[in-house]
């Protein structure tokens, strides 16, 4: 585990230094001015869209605990509960989708004009 966290650091380091290391001494635009949009994009674009899915996943898994747990101590109100426990899962996956828009707005179009 540890050696997976050093080896994504590192990787992480060297992709956002790359710019600051190509960049020569009489520039006059500072580091984050020079790193492309779409390199920054693509780079956080996929992890804030598998951690959106990661949340959302372990979300749905209380809700649906929860709800079993319920269920079990009361099955007369197993249909009420089925009922609230969709429209939240709903909810919950609505949040993810919404952030895959976001991601993918954010790929194919350049909103900032860079």
């Amino acid at each position: 585990m540890r050696f997976w966290r050093i080896a994504g650091l590192t990787i992480f380091v060297l992709i956002v230094a790359m710019p600051a290391l190509a960049a020569g001494e009489g520039s006059s635009l500072s580091v984050l001015q020079k790193i492309p949009y779409y390199q920054m994009v693509a780079l956080g674009a996929p992890i804030g869209l598998g951690a959106a899915a990661a949340g959302g996943g372990i979300g749905m898994g209380h809700v649906v605990s929860g709800t079993a747990t319920a269920t079990a101590r009361n099955p007369g109100l197993g249909g009420k509960l089925m009922t609230l426990m969709m429209i939240g899962l709903a909810m919950i996956e609505a949040q993810v989708i919404y952030t895959l828009v976001v991601v993918l707005l954010l790929l194919f179009t350049n909103p900032f004009h860079i």
